[in-house]
């Protein structure tokens, strides 16, 4: 799991307790450093390591929030999920997160979606935007997958 500053809490926290339940699970709280991360209403998460500190991970989960926008270009978080293209078995997202996985390219050529008010901005980094509430798109080994919160 990602964490970066003005993340959106439930989008950590709620795959954090689907993927802390999975038997023979380890979950891991990633970031640039091992400073506490404020969430985008002030909530203090501690990761429990840096970037530069891990292995390949089997799953990795993008949080979305206002803070994604400061992430697009942040090349160390980039350059982290651009090394795990390929590698790890599931690279996924929720709601907007999946604008940083486009930021890193990871996004080209897959379907995607993302929080109503960012859906426009898909086709610049790459995506098939989509109006679908998740996708998944398994037509390589990795899966990339957002949740869209707009009400139908």
């Amino acid at each position: 799991m990602l964490l970066f500053p003005g993340m959106t809490q439930l989008d950590l926290t709620g795959p954090y307790e689907v993927f802390c339940r999975m038997p023979d699970t380890s979950v891991s709280l990633l970031s640039a450093t091992t400073e506490p991360v404020r969430t985008e209403w002030g909530l203090t998460i501690t990761p429990d390591r840096a970037f530069a500190d891990c292995e390949t991970q089997d799953i990795l989960c993008v949080p979305g929030g206002w803070g994604v926008n400061d992430q697009l270009e942040n090349e160390e978080l980039l350059a982290f999920l651009r090394a795990h293209d390929g590698r790890a078995r599931y690279l996924t997202s929720v709601c907007s997160g999946s604008l940083i996985l486009g930021a890193a390219g990871l996004l080209k050529g897959y379907r995607a979606t993302t929080h109503w008010m960012s859906h426009g901005l898909l086709h610049l980094l790459g995506a098939l935007d989509r109006t679908a509430r998740q996708i998944e798109d398994t037509s390589i080994d990795a899966w990339h997958a957002a949740i869209d919160l707009r009400r139908d």
